[in-house]
């Protein structure tokens, strides 16, 4: 697949920017390059001298604590660069979380270009946020706050506003959401059922739908754009 079939693709429309400015970018300085297919569920092999840019779906990123357990750093969707150049944090992986297309950048590539540059610097602020929200998300004490405040956010980020609600098109496991939030599988599970028993979330074809009734919580979400 080319840079220009992977735009295609479309983009959460609650994101708080286009990410179709970066990839148009891309397209016109590397217009036919080939780009890296990876399965869901499968590893992206990271370079210690190359930036992968995400085209199309969602990567997870990884480290691993000292008792053996893993630590969800973040997810990276479309325009959104990920690689060890950017980061200390080691060990360090990523893998596949939905079917994901990339653009290897080496670095040298990057530093020379003063376009790619200004390009990256917008999506490398998206990814900063992110990791500011994952941190105020850590501090708070009750675990149904963690966990509120984690679907939340990949609603902002993510999300796709359909007539039933704001649709998470990803699908993480119970297991998943429980290394995000540091709390257990069963803590997870019970939590969820409680939200649907409050009425603010649904779950469709395993994907979490939160709904948009002025009460609950993913109607702050909405921008004028969602809106129209």
């Amino acid at each position: 697949m080319s840079v220009t079939a992977a735009s295609a693709t479309r983009d959460p429309i609650l994101a708080p920017h286009s990410h179709q400015t970066f990839i148009q970018l891309l397209e016109q300085l590397y217009r036919g390059r080939a780009l890296v297919p990876y399965a869901g569920g499968t590893p992206i092999p990271l370079g210690r001298d190359e930036v992968l840019v995400i085209c199309r779906g969602i990567a997870q990123l990884f480290t691993i604590q000292q008792d053996g357990s893993e630590t969800l750093l973040g997810l990276a969707g479309p325009s959104m660069p990920v690689g060890l150049p950017l980061t200390t944090v080691d060990p360090y992986w990523a893998t596949a979380l939905t079917d994901v297309d990339v653009l290897s950048l080496p670095m040298a590539e990057i530093e020379g270009s003063s376009i790619l540059m200004a390009g990256m610097f917008r999506n490398l602020t998206s990814r900063m946020q992110q990791a500011e929200a994952w941190l105020a998300l850590s501090g708070k004490r009750l675990v149904a706050d963690r966990l509120k405040y984690f679907l939340l956010m990949l609603a902002k980020d993510f999300g796709h506003v359909e007539p039933s609600g704001i649709r998470i098109p990803i699908r993480l496991t119970h297991h998943q959401l429980a290394t995000a939030i540091g709390t257990t599988r069963v803590t997870v599970t019970r939590l969820l059922k409680d939200f649907k028993a409050e009425g603010w979330l649904a779950i469709d074809q395993r994907h979490v739908v939160l709904q948009l009734d002025p009460r609950f919580p993913a109607s702050q979400l909405l921008s004028p754009l969602a809106q129209r």
